[in-house]
Parts: structure tokens; sequence; C-alpha cells
């Protein structure tokens, strides 16, 4: 049995090694990448999640990026400045860089992007929404000025995808039609979308740093697991992310295929809506809670590639604090019922997608069985990622979910990313991701105290206050973080599997 997996530590990417120099590496050809889910948008101020992110990353660039080490690293900036008293970011920027139209890079791109951000339409406006003003100082040069100091504000300026640089012109032509027309700085020029199938790319021979080995790379969206993986096998695709554990082992012995494992920043969960009753009971919460055996779900389900969850933010997180887990005790969860008037149980709906989580359709129905072993009957409802994103999004008076299947990839390593867009009540839907609807003025102070204060072990410690509270009142299923598991066809060198969650082709060449 050839033994190809290789395991990394959390912040740890992992690029196979090739036995062939860069200089060496072959120009052309093209890579198809399976991916699990259509993405909702390829405009990064309308875009909401990973796959969309996947994509976007290799036709826009972000002003600055964030290393597989978690370090912030320079990008379309060259370096930047922070004043002393933490309120102004002068950032410079890099000189000569053209967009795929032809139009060119600098200040004024920069103001236009983040002033479009700060507008609203973004629901990751909460990542710069303390800057009040964008000073163009010169042609490379920019300074965002806030009232107070904003520590995480460089950080989130790194998050992938959804801060990059869009063209200026091109947002004007198409207007809302940009976010199937998307035209950036990055190595690779979008081509076409067929929605629900591909997304294809070409190299840009113009970039502005060491161009792509690749011609082309298409993005082909394959919601079943399995079949992603097949398509590996059978040569129909290069790539395969978020394969199921179960495939694994078979792949093994497959020399034809590499398999890659590396951890991520990924909380997996299922929100309660709390608006809804008798969901906002938080006795009702805390039992369901109880019902379902995430060590179970992690060691059987997902045979072992995951962690069951003992803090909303996963470990390596800057914040992260564990709390005493949920331990699985049907008994203390039938208690709570019936103190909560639900000694009989109830009826619910629970939502969930296909293809975007791993084994998530399988996870969705091993939590319907364990809620009825309680008494709950859970509906377990399907729908398409894009739409099921924009079921969510609704107003608390509006909305229809119950039970709603997710996860929240922390972009920056940051607890600011992985909680005030889950916690803050600035950030309920339809203005942001919360769409449990949670309102806790004590989250939301600390939270915003962690937001502006400059020392790392006073924001450490707000945030353990934060996420004591956030544990007691149980808005979540807190059910695991999750391993990245993806499949390489042998032959396909140069690839970046990111903490983020996402592929980097840009330095991927193919081997003969």
């Amino acid at each position: 049995m050839r033994r190809k997996i290789l395991l990394l530590v959390l912040i740890l990417a992992i690029a196979f090694a090739s036995p062939l120099s860069v200089a060496q590496a072959r120009e052309g050809g093209e890579l198809t990448v399976a991916i699990g889910a259509n993405p909702e948008s390829l405009d990064p101020a309308r875009a909401q999640a990973s796959p969309a992110a996947m994509v976007m990353i290799h036709i826009m660039e972000n002003l600055f990026d964030m290393s597989p080490e978690g370090e912030i690293i320079p990008n379309l900036a060259e370096d930047y400045q922070m004043s002393e008293d933490g309120t102004e970011f002068k950032i410079f920027l890099e000189q000569g860089v053209e967009f795929h139209d032809g139009t060119y890079f600098d200040a004024e791109v920069v103001k236009f992007n983040l002033e479009r951000m700060l507008e609203g339409i973004s629901p990751f406006t909460f990542l710069i929404d303390r800057i009040t003003d964008i000073e163009v100082v010169d042609t490379y040069t920019v300074i965002l000025h806030t009232e107070e100091p904003f520590a995480p504000l460089i950080p989130n300026l790194s998050s992938h995808g959804f801060m990059a640089m869009a063209s200026p012109a091109a947002v004007e032509e198409y207007g809302d039609e940009f976010s199937t027309n998307p035209v950036g700085t990055g190595p690779f020029k979008f081509v076409e979308w067929e929605q629900g199938e591909r997304i294809v790319l070409e190299r840009n021979d113009n970039y502005w740093g060491d161009n792509a080995y690749l011609d082309r790379v298409t993005f082909s969206i394959i919601p079943e697991d399995s079949s992603r993986v097949v398509q590996v096998e059978t040569g129909e695709a290069d790539v395969a992310m978020f394969v199921p554990p179960r495939e694994r082992n078979r792949l093994l012995d497959n020399p034809n295929v590499n398999t890659v494992e590396t951890s991520s920043l990924r909380s997996v969960y299922v929100g309660f809506n709390l608006t809804k009753e008798p969901l906002n009971d938080v006795r009702v919460r805390k039992a369901i809670n109880y019902a379902i055996n995430n060590q179970a779900i992690v060691e059987e389900v997902m045979d072992g590639a995951g962690r069951p969850s003992d803090s909303p933010v996963a470990p390596g997180t800057l914040g992260y604090a564990p709390q005493e887990v949920y331990d699985y005790q049907p008994d203390r969860a039938r208690e709570l019922l019936a103190e909560a008037g639900y000694e009989d149980g109830f009826e619910i709906s629970f939502h969930h997608p296909v293809g975007r989580y791993m084994m998530d359709e399988t996870i969705a129905q091993a939590i319907q069985s364990q809620l009825a072993d309680v008494g709950i009957e859970a509906n377990l409802q399907t729908l398409e990622w894009a739409t099921y994103l924009e079921f969510l999004s609704e107003s608390p008076e509006n909305s229809q979910h119950d039970l709603y299947f997710l996860g929240w990839g922390n972009m920056t390593g940051d607890s600011d990313n992985g909680l005030y867009p889950l916690f803050h009540s600035s950030q309920n839907a339809p203005q942001g991701f919360d769409y449990t609807y949670m309102e806790n003025d004590e989250v939301d102070r600390l939270l915003d105290e962690a937001r502006l204060a400059p020392d790392v072990a006073e924001r450490e410690s707000l945030y353990a206050e934060a996420i004591e509270i956030i544990w007691e009142e149980a808005p979540w299923i807190f059910l695991h973080s999750e391993m990245q598991i993806n499949a390489v066809r042998e032959g396909v060198e140069g690839l970046l599997h990111h903490p983020r969650e996402y592929v980097f082709v840009k330095n991927a060449y193919l081997v003969d």
C-alpha cells in the first residue's frame, strides 16, 4: 500500500514537492479542480462564502495576504505604517499593476473599492467598518483613518477574496452583472461561468508578478462527494476538494492519486433561530446540545477528520478559550426539555446544504436521528448552496428557518472575524451573517472593546469572557472543527493547500 497521506498541524499548508526545480517546471496545460458548491457571486463586494473566494483569489487580489503560517504579508500593498495612536494606516502600493481590462491599479482604485465595501452592500463590511476616511496622498499612497485604534484592520484587509481590488471601470461597465464578469489583477483572467457546472479561467500573460505556468484552470462544480473523488480517479478532474473521509483509505491504494490532509480554522455548527419557539428558551437549546453525540459524529461519520468543539472558534485562533463541552447526555436533554414544558418533544425544520462541508448531509441525518431519540422530530430540508444562503439571509420577522447547518472559516485567524460577524447584534441578518438573531448587550460590549484594545493579552481576555457567555447562551449546536482532505492526480505539482480552505494553483504545473 502506498502511504501518501501528508498530515500537517493547524497553521501549516502543503505544496507538493517535485523532483524538478520550479525553473524546470513545464509551462502550459490545463487543470480541473472539482469543488462542491456553486459560488453565489464573483464580486468581492457581494460574495459570502469560501467557494466564491476559492475562485476569486485567482482573478483578483487583496492589498495584503496571509501566509500558510498565519503571517500577514504584502500583496498589492508593498508595505504600511501605523501611527503611534493607532488611528492612521498609511499604505504604500505596488506600481505598474494592470487590471485584466488594461486599466491600472493605484490609490484611487483602493479608495473606490473600500468605499464600495463601506456602502454596506457587502456582508463583510464589518471587517473595515471602523474606517472613517480614506485619504489619497499620491498615486501610490493611501491613508486609512479611524476614530479609535482598530487592532484587526490590517489582518482583516487580508481576508481572502472578500477584500479584493476590482477594476472600477469594469464595475461601472457591468453594474450588477459584475458578479458574473469579474475583472481583477490576478494571475488568471475570467473566461466563462456555466452556472452550476463550471467556471473557466485562463492565464493572465500581463501579470505584474511571475506568470502562472498553466494555460487554463476549470473549477468543476460537483456537489456529490463521491462523484468528485471518482472524477479524480478517472482523470476527468485533477484535484478534488473536500474528499469524504470514508474514501481516504481507498485512495491510498491508488498509485495515480495523492491525498492531502491539513487542519483548518473552520468551525462547523447548527444554528438556532432564537426568535422562534421553542428555540428562544435556553433550556431547549442546551437540551439539544446534550442530545448530540459530537464525538461519535467525528469518529464514525468523519472517520476522525475533525475535533469536537469546545469553543465557537477553532484552536489556533487568537482569542480561542476552551469551555466545558456539552457531553452526550440524552437523559439530561430529556430533563431540560421537560423543565421547559416539552416532555413530549416537538417538531422542527432543519435546513442544510449538500457538498459544501465535509459529510454535511450525512451529519445532518445523524443529528436528525439523535434528536429523535429525545423526542424532537427534525424535518430535513436541502437547498442548493446559493439558494440556501439567500434563504437564510432574511430579517427576523421574515425568517423561515428553525435549525440550519453552517460552518465559519476564520479568514484572518483572529476572533474579531470568528465572533463579531456571528454573535454581535449589529450583524443579524440581513445586514450580516448572524442567522440566529442573537442579541446580548454584554457580548456586544466585549466584542466592541476587543476590536479597539491595542494589547493582545487584553483582547484575549475580552474574547474569553465573550466566549463564556456565548457558550452558556448556546445559540448553536457546537459541532466540530474540520480537517481538509483533498485529492490530487499524480503529475500535478506546485499546488498550495491553505488553512483558509482553498487550493491555490498559481504555481501549479504538470509533470509528464
